[in-house]
């Protein structure tokens, strides 16, 4: 396997993919979703320092943002990384600051307006077309929330930050049913481990103002999502032992050995280890409203599971760093697979995938997806926009490679 550069990302890089098969062990990388979490809560502290962040380019528009904050720019810059938007612009406003946020990508164009309506109701200025450029002024007020739970969890976290800064207590009122509420667990989780305290109420959340955020050292726990490919590439080949990750942990994507369970995978679970064996896989319905990271994983067992899988609840995947459900129909169409898109999710009848060359399409969940469909593909495969792995896990063909497979990637084609 090549080594490369870590820090950009070129949509003509391709990675080829040799059929292979994993065997050994990795550790997975610290959790992004949390590292976001405990950077804002230790920024909010004053102090302390955060271990287990990664060189991923979402954990640097984080990083970038925070630092534009403490030195009073006027822009910050989320790169293509909606967390550091959603969760960073409620914190400026509760910090009083007039800034500009800005990002790349399709993140100008990822849905932001809750944040518009909710703003002007307690205080801040919103100056934007519905979008990317967005200019803040004016200091966020206490009081009651009322937003959706189905649209994003990323705004109740985001409020989640900001509220406890306020003088007045506030509430978040839940509109309609909360969506990936896995990802707020963790958010109250981070928060409590910083000394803040969220009270879940029938209807969504109380917040005490005048909460004060704790100095203290902190490691970021390892990360489910990205263990969700490995578990699935231990399941389609060979044998693979994962460390790192906390089988305790609030993330929603520790479901993903619940669910290869379902689909027949042999998985042994221990305080240290997860341990999972080349196994005959079935298809099976999944609702992934909880978690949809793990969708284009969850798909490539699929892909190798006789019979019909199901995917619903995944709507929201349409609005990521791609549309990961035509995305990933696409690709399996690519292989060979009888794939369908439907509005929440898609329909997946398993088979023998075979090697193809496949599209990216920019995201890093896409192309390590096929990156583990193509390791037991007949032939080989390829894949563009292979550097897109360096919003979230640039080491991830290292530790594909020391697992077993076999990648080349091609730098700039």
């Amino acid at each position: 396997m090549r080594i490369f550069p870590r820090f950009s990302v070129y949509k003509m890089d391709v990675v080829k993919i040799k059929p292979s098969a994993f065997s050994g062990e990795v550790t997975v990388p610290p959790s992004k979703s949390a590292a976001h979490r405990a950077l804002i809560c230790s920024f909010l502290s004053g102090g302390g320092i955060v271990n287990g962040i990664s060189a991923s380019e979402d954990m640097k528009a984080t990083r970038n943002a925070i630092s534009a904050l403490k030195n009073g720019y006027d822009e910050i810059d989320c790169k293509e990384s909606g967390s550091t938007l959603r969760f960073m612009l409620p914190v400026a406003a509760a910090l009083g600051r007039e800034v500009t946020f800005i990002g790349s990508g399709r993140l100008p164009e990822r849905p932001i307006g809750e944040y518009l309506r909710l703003f002007p109701e307690h205080g801040v200025k919103c100056e934007s077309k519905n979008g990317l450029p967005l200019k803040i002024s004016g200091r966020l007020t206490s009081g009651r929330y009322e937003i959706a739970g189905d649209i994003s969890s990323q705004y109740i976290t985001g409020l989640l930050l900001a509220l406890p800064l306020l003088s007045g207590d506030s509430e978040i009122f839940l509109t309609s049913p909360l969506q990936s509420k896995p990802y707020v667990d963790m958010t109250v989780k981070v928060m409590s481990d910083f000394g803040v305290e969220i009270k879940e109420t029938p209807n969504g959340y109380y917040v005490r103002g005048n909460q004060l955020y704790k100095k203290r050292d902190y490691t970021v726990e390892g990360d489910w999502s990205q263990a969700a490919f490995f578990l699935v590439g231990g399941a389609i080949s060979g044998e693979l032992t994962l460390r790192g990750l906390d089988i305790n942990s609030p993330q929603g994507d520790k479901r993903i050995c619940e669910i290869m369970k379902r689909f027949g995978a042999d998985i042994e679970i221990s305080e240290k280890f997860i341990r999972v064996k080349k196994s005959e896989l079935k298809g099976i319905q999944i609702n992934a409203a909880d978690i949809p990271d793990a969708v284009p994983a969850l798909a490539v067992a699929a892909a190798y599971a006789k019979g019909t899988t199901v995917i619903t609840g995944a709507e929201r995947l349409r609005i990521k760093e791609s549309d990961r459900l035509e995305s990933v129909v696409a690709n399996l169409k690519k292989m060979g697979i009888k794939a369908e898109e439907t509005p929440d999710g898609m329909i997946i009848e398993g088979g023998a995938p075979k090697g193809a060359v496949l599209d990216g399409f920019n995201d890093h969940r896409i192309v390590m997806a096929f990156s583990v469909a193509a390791l037991c593909a007949k032939g080989e495969s390829e894949i563009g926009d292979a550097m897109s792995i360096n919003k979230s896990y640039p080491n991830f063909f290292e530790d594909y490679g020391l697992s077993g497979g076999m990648a080349d990637v091609i730098r700039d084609r």
